[in-house]
């Protein structure tokens, strides 16, 4: 038998507050906070992260900011989203 995931013990204590001790309240509340600190976390290989490093630099943005405009990009290309269609009437700033 496996052990409960974070999430499910969460919803346990939260549908008996009452009977929950302080001490084990405050370490289940510190485990869900480790674990929405490192759910952004993704780790890559060395080339990859370097790649992503330079990218990230040219593009201006974050790693991660970097990572969700490649993950979307990469969507729209193989139809897994709609493709972001750009209003005609728009402002360009000289750009087409």
């Amino acid at each position: 038998m496996t052990p409960p995931d974070t999430a499910t013990l969460l919803e346990d204590v939260a549908d008996r507050i009452a009977d929950i001790s302080r001490a084990d309240l405050q370490i289940m509340l510190r485990r869900a906070a480790l674990r929405l600190r490192n759910a952004g976390a993704i780790s890559m290989d060395d080339d990859v992260e370097e790649a992503l490093r330079d990218l990230a630099g040219e593009l201006d943005m974050t790693r991660n900011d970097t990572i969700r405009f490649i993950v979307r990009e990469w969507m729209e290309k193989n139809t897994y989203l709609p493709v972001h269609e750009l209003d005609e009437d728009g402002d360009t700033d000289g750009e087409a």
